[in-house]
């Protein structure tokens, strides 16, 4: 119901103080409220704010484990993820110094050795015969005999795929550039190499090599036979 005006368009002086009294009354009320109010509020942020600061650092703590635990990894597959390996412990995995290179670990090398031996993995064609052969050509012989004639050659059968073994020992041309990188080899002496050809049904030929200073390989020698070894089928 509007309240009556005089004709001035005045509140009537006893509605007036009518309402003003009224006002006076809840003005403590609503002011308890929105104390309440704010008061809630700001305790429901603060308990939000406190939860995000340790889903904060939660969150920061399994990255960095996840980081740690991502970078020493010694696991890594092949033939598109098919096939799984498990480098030895201590092994470094590292970024390829070649595009042409999928998987890469640093050996830290064993006294007397100063350099540190390298593990390469890749996919690659060519027939196992001539990749052998290349390989013999990257090793001579202190007496100049034939290094076919001192390498030790074998085959397995691993997972489903036929597995070539070949262990080469003598002084090493190594590019570190690359095979296809050019530029000038470097002769390492009483080095030695492991190789595993592995040839998949319906995923071409991958090809591993350990090579490094002769002691350096000898020590993970049966951890790379391990690795070779113990591939399995992720399917």
């Amino acid at each position: 119901m509007p309240v009556p005006k005089e004709p001035s368009g005045i509140l009537i002086a006893s509605e007036y103080k009518f309402q003003q009294t009224l006002t006076l009354r809840h003005e403590p009320l609503g002011i308890f409220m929105n104390l309440r109010f704010e008061r809630s509020m700001y305790s429901w942020l603060s308990r939000l704010h406190s939860g995000l600061v340790v889903v904060f650092f939660i969150m920061l703590s399994v990255s960095s484990v996840h980081r740690a635990h991502g970078d020493n990894t010694t696991e890594f597959a092949i033939a598109n993820g098919e096939l799984s390996l498990g480098a030895p412990d201590g092994w470094k995995r590292v970024q390829p110094r070649s595009r042409i290179v999928e998987t890469e670990f640093a050996i830290k090398p064993i006294k007397p050795d100063d350099q540190p031996g390298r593990m390469t993995c890749m996919g690659a064609g060519g027939s196992v015969e001539a990749n052998i052969s290349r390989w013999y050509g990257q090793f001579s012989q202190p007496d100049g005999s034939a290094t076919k004639d001192k390498a030790a050659l074998k085959t397995l059968r691993i997972a489903g795929c036929k597995v070539t073994l070949i262990d080469i020992s003598g002084t090493f041309k190594d590019m570190p550039g690359g095979p296809f990188a050019g530029g000038q080899s470097i002769d390492r002496p009483n080095y030695r190499m492991m190789a595993a050809i592995i040839e998949t049904t319906d995923k071409g030929n991958y090809f591993i090599k350990f090579y490094g200073p002769a002691a350096t390989v000898k020590a993970s020698s049966k951890g790379f036979q391990k690795m070779i070894e113990g591939m399995v089928t992720t399917n």
